[in-house]
């Protein structure tokens, strides 16, 4: 099948699923509201086969260090599949199952599937990396930007959550070690959630929104004016070096994050 976008539509909302710009999800509409920012880089993208930055762009498997592409210098950032076409396997009305082969620069032959779910009040997605070859390291995740303003006069976001700890970020962007007590914002910051991310942003007024995972890892990010990230991950920034999780032949890593909405408008 082709990679042309993917209109999904269940009650009042849509998604869009773009499998020929890195698989991401480029709209996501709720009564023909906006949630996610516009743009080619924007949408939701999936953080596939690591997520965040690689420091230096290098990670070891075994005796072996790779370097990745350094485009985030000094580090590499937020995997390959993003700049890559993905491949459309199935579409019903709601459902998406969208596939991408990874290639170099990633040194290890694989495949990702990515399924997309909507209903009228969730949105779905599922990711799965297996190999049929060599065991590597790998990470999955997704990077939504939400719109901070949903426009009509409302009230910027509010973003609300309890992690255990955060990881302290060093002068370089990554993860030192050390885990402190969670701090007030702007982030740009890795939390835990040992009990699996759950995050809400509410826009008053207006729509809740809440992000789930049973993954224990959040990056949020909202330094910037126009939107919010709000990051559920296998695992911490550069985390192919310090808390790698292998796929095998007989055991693919899988990760799924479901976000769910109520309005908050007058009925």
């Amino acid at each position: 099948m082709s990679n042309e976008d993917i209109t999904l539509t269940a009650g009042d909302a849509e998604a869009t699923v773009q499998p020929g710009n890195g698989g991401r999800i480029g709209g996501l509409r709720v009564g023909g509201v906006e949630l996610l920012r516009q743009g080619e880089r924007f949408g939701c993208f999936p953080m596939v086969p690591w997520c965040g930055r690689i420091r230096d762009g290098r990670f070891r498997d075994g005796a072996t260090v790779h370097q990745m592409p350094l485009n985030n210098p000094p580090h590499a950032i937020h995997g390959t599949t993003r700049d890559g076409a993905w491949r459309t396997a199935r579409v019903t009305a709601n459902e998406a199952v969208i596939t991408y082969d990874l290639v170099a620069p990633w040194p290890y032959p694989g495949r990702v599937t990515q399924v997309v779910g909507l209903t009228g009040d969730t949105l779905t997605l599922t990711m799965s990396v297996e190999t049929y070859d060599s065991s590597f390291p790998a990470q999955i995740g997704w990077h939504p930007w939400f719109n901070r303003n949903l426009g009509q006069g409302g009230d910027d976001v509010r973003l609300d959550f309890s992690a255990a700890w955060q990881e302290e970020r060093g002068d370089d962007h990554l993860p030192t070690g050390n885990r402190l007590d969670p701090k007030p914002g702007p982030w740009d910051d890795c939390f835990g959630m040992p009990g699996g991310v759950d995050v809400t942003l509410t826009w008053p007024g207006q729509l809740e929104l809440k992000v789930a995972s049973r993954e224990e890892w959040v990056v949020v990010y909202d330094e910037q004016e126009a939107a919010v990230c709000v990051e559920p991950q296998t695992g911490p920034p550069n985390g192919l070096n310090t808390l790698p999780r292998l796929v095998t032949p007989l055991e693919p890593l899988e990760a799924t994050t479901t976000w769910s909405w109520r309005s908050l408008g007058a009925v």
